[in-house]
């Protein structure tokens, strides 16, 4: 046969082999065409819709189930799924991540008066509990579900991920810290106790963001020490939620990470725009230097002035010519060697148990009721209070002006001199110094000193995981300001009585009630600090509890609810948390710790 011929033939074959190949594998040509092209950040986009829609499709495999069995296991498909995207989400989209992750409590938005909103509650937390109610009602389930896809669904449709490098430390960082400060409490699974499980998606998803980025890295040992962190990390996550080190964990593996994303920072040549919550070189959760005090204020203080201001507020704070009649300070209720309260059940003609001042600045709301929303406005209400300073604010200029001390130190610091807005920010300027981290809890697990016994440990280790203390009382503050966004600070209803006499008569005091006359806030009272409580006697709004021994009995057997009193909306388990004597005596020893040096 010609030679020719057959080249020809052999061609021909080879194209049409090659035409065919082309046509089936097409696709797949160009996703690894576009796969190559592809930026890290539209990868991450990419795999976070993967797994958002991995997400939608078990739940409504969930919506359908006819069973417990079936439906158990489509949640927990979903959960993991939703887990997995949970650092992307919480970041991108906070508001839809907060709802889609609430606890099953009506949630109650009042901006005044005539804006007052009150939303049932949707998401994984209540499909948990409602799967796990007795009878069960599937019907119930498939309802919330559904709420819950569609939400879902709307996120998907909406989402386009744009971030910068900062970005992507911020939401490393916030996703570390939100492990350590609510995952591994139980605080979003209160049923099936998954905090361990979630946490190893979290660290997963943060695992797989930073190889994507891999090209950042000109220290590929660093990388390489993150992967194996990170790994450490999840091997350490494998054990009993009860018996869980909280506080090695933390210690050892949290702060660890902490110092990673600093190196981190340095190799990417971050350059941050601005600060959040938390200071931008944070090293320990549990530290002076965590946060950054002006995100919890309406401005940013010039550091060069703000020794000055504390020293001027210091002395306002506890100037008796500041009231009608010079007989009251600030101190005369907040006495700095009782940690800012004044050891009584109540202040004579005063309503509520004085609170302390100490980390009062990291928090949202003030006073029990959180009728104001930055500490210059509860100043203005303890001038105004006729039981309190019995003043005004004209009046304070006037006493200031006539001081030539107190006139010339404002004149040095303030380009206006002295003002009604300036004296209250000096004042509060003093209060936001109030936040040591100094404790021996602090000390200890930032490795400054040795001294932390093992039942201090231990009570730690319950107060964040078993008791639940931790899932109203977040740490690192230790208050109801959530983390780690901090700027939400929550109200509880603990049903807390009139006095400890039997049988219990319920406390008349409405608490957040008397600020909008909301129905479903009556009781409520917001969470503050347990910083500093060993000072801090008597305890509650009302002074009830003279002991921590008492008060933790109060909370180990179901609050209001407990003692045989009704309250509907209740935000304490009403169960017995089944804690023995030897671990309420632990609790008591760690929150015992949390006293500044």
């Amino acid at each position: 046969m010609n030679i020719n011929i057959l080249k020809k033939a052999y061609i021909l074959l080879v194209c049409l082999f090659a035409l065919n190949y082309s046509c089936k594998n097409d696709k797949d040509y160009t996703a690894a065409i576009q796969k190559e092209n592809s930026t890290p950040i539209s990868l991450l986009e990419d795999d976070y819709k993967t797994k958002l829609n991995k997400c939608i499709t078990a739940l409504e495999t969930l919506e359908k189930a006819t069973s417990f069995e079936t439906a158990l296991s489509s949640y927990k498909e979903a959960r993991s799924h939703f887990k997995s995207i949970e650092p992307i989400l919480a970041f991108i989209d906070k508001n839809n991540y907060m709802s889609l992750n609430a606890p099953n409590i009506l949630k109650i938005e009042e901006e005044d008066a005539t804006d007052i909103k009150i939303r049932k509650p949707f998401g994984f937390q209540v499909i948990e509990e409602t799967l796990h109610e007795e009878p069960l009602d599937l019907k119930a389930v498939a309802k919330i579900t559904e709420k819950t896809k569609h939400r879902l669904k709307l996120i998907e449709q909406n989402t386009y991920i744009k971030l910068k490098d900062y970005h992507i430390i911020w939401l490393v960082r916030d996703q570390i810290a939100r492990i350590a400060l609510t995952g591994i409490t139980g605080f979003d699974s209160p049923v099936l106790e998954t905090s361990l499980t979630d946490a190893q998606l979290g660290y997963m998803t943060i695992e797989n963001i930073l190889n994507l980025y891999t090209e950042n890295f000109s220290e590929t040992t660093l990388l390489d020490q993150w992967n194996s962190e990170i790994k450490a990390s999840i091997e350490m996550l494998k054990g009993d939620f009860n018996e869980f080190d909280r506080y090695t964990f933390i210690k050892n593996y949290t702060h660890q990470q902490l110092e990673l994303l600093n190196k981190t920072v340095q190799d990417w040549n971050v350059d941050f725009p601005f600060e959040l919550a938390f200071n931008n070189d944070m090293y320990s959760l549990f530290s002076n230097d965590t946060f950054n005090i002006d995100f919890f204020a309406d401005y940013v203080e010039v550091d060069s002035l703000k020794q000055t201001k504390q020293q001027l507020g210091k002395v306002l704070f506890n100037d008796k010519k500041l009231s009608a009649n010079n007989t009251m300070s600030c101190a005369t209720c907040h006495k700095q060697e009782l940690a800012f309260t004044d050891g009584l059940k109540i202040f004579p003609k005063q309503k509520r148990n004085t609170p302390t001042l100490t980390y009062a600045a990291l928090q949202q709301s003030f006073f029990y009721d959180g009728r104001t929303g930055n500490l210059e406005g509860q100043i203005v209400d303890v001038v105004n209070n006729v039981n309190e300073f019995h003043s005004d604010l004209s009046n304070l200029q006037t006493v200031i002006k006539t001081d030539s001390t107190y006139f010339k130190s404002f004149n040095q610091l303030y380009p206006n001199g002295v003002t009604d807005d300036n004296i209250r920010n000096a004042i509060a300027v003093y209060i936001r110094s109030l936040n040591k981290f100094n404790s021996k809890f602090d000390n200890n697990i930032n490795d400054i000193e040795q001294t932390i016994t093992q039942s201090e440990i231990n009570g730690f280790n319950l107060f964040m995981g078993k008791a639940k203390c931790a899932t109203c009382h977040f740490a690192p503050v230790f208050n109801g300001t959530v983390p780690p966004n901090f700027t939400e600070t929550e109200f509880e209803l603990l049903g807390v009585p009139k006095s400890t006499n039997l049988p219990a008569v319920a406390d008349t005091d409405l608490g957040r009630y008397d600020v909008f006359k909301t129905e479903e806030r009556k009781h409520f009272f917001k969470t503050p600090t347990v910083r500093n409580i060993s000072k801090t006697a008597p305890y509650m709004h009302n002074g009830t509890y003279n002991d921590l021994e008492t008060l933790m009995d109060f909370y180990n057997n179901g609050g209001g609810t407990g003692l045989g009193l009704d309250f509907e909306y209740q935000t304490l388990p009403p169960d017995s948390l089944n804690l023995q004597p030897n671990e309420r005596k632990d609790i008591i020893a760690f929150m015992h710790s949390l006293e500044d040096q």
